[in-house]
């Protein structure tokens, strides 16, 4: 009985720390949006920055813990990879979910005439920004996936290497798409303030695109598996 009771409080600490990571994440990266439009102090590199940064921190933070997922559409990608049990698949997310748009609301509270909070909407067509989305989701996945032990994102190298996608990733893209390649990142600003017109690209797109990591990471390892058997290796 007590270990059942360990067990949960356990899980617990990883929803929460999850909830928070992702909190933090939201808070942070679409503050800093806010603020530069408020104020026009940060610029574009510095919400890129920003949005590279508190990802990295919240690694070294939450990795242990949790694994730092902060994201639906990695949690999803872990679980299609066979690296995530199901059952914490569906708390993960919601606690995702509900970090993110505390945070927003958060936002909301402190910057009311903000009209959109930082969402995520397509600078062009709407299929330009899905395929742009789904790439740059794509390129983080794989990247967490080599540099990750199982499904968490910990040590000195996952933070640097996953922040430093992140970072890049919405240095050059953000003008085109927001470079959300997080559903709840997209998702909580988007609810808030009511933005909600291509709210599914931004959904659809992360996750397609994770899952296609998975698969690229499959075929990476298919030919490392053909290399090892080479008669005379």
């Amino acid at each position: 009985m007590f270990q059942g009771k360990l067990s949960v409080m356990n899980d617990f600490r990883k929803y929460f720390a999850e909830l928070l990571g992702t909190f933090c994440l939201v808070f942070a990266g679409t503050g800093a949006i806010i603020v530069n439009d408020t104020f026009g102090s940060v610029s574009h590199v510095g919400i890129a920055l920003t949005f590279g940064l508190v990802v990295m921190a919240m690694i070294y933070a939450i990795g242990e813990i949790s694994g730092a997922h902060i994201n639906p559409a990695v949690t999803i990608a872990f679980w299609v990879a066979g690296k995530f049990e199901t059952k914490h698949v569906a708390p993960y997310v919601i606690a995702q979910v509900i970090g993110a748009v505390l945070a927003s609301v958060v936002l909301r509270v402190m910057f009311a005439e903000h009209e959109n909070l930082g969402s995520t909407l397509p600078s062009g067509s709407w299929q330009q920004s899905f395929l742009m989305e789904f790439i740059l989701t794509a390129m983080l996945m794989f990247v967490i996936l080599r540099v990750s032990a199982g499904s968490k994102e910990t040590g000195i190298m996952a933070g640097s290497a996953i922040g430093a996608v992140v970072g890049l990733e919405a240095m050059f893209a953000g003008p085109v798409c927001g470079a959300s390649m997080n559903p709840a990142r997209s998702l909580a600003p988007a609810l808030v303030s009511g933005t909600l017109e291509h709210l599914w690209v931004y959904l659809v797109s992360t996750i397609a695109g994770a899952i296609f990591a998975v698969v690229l990471e499959l075929v990476l390892e298919k030919f490392d598996q053909d290399e090892i058997a080479k008669p005379g290796t």
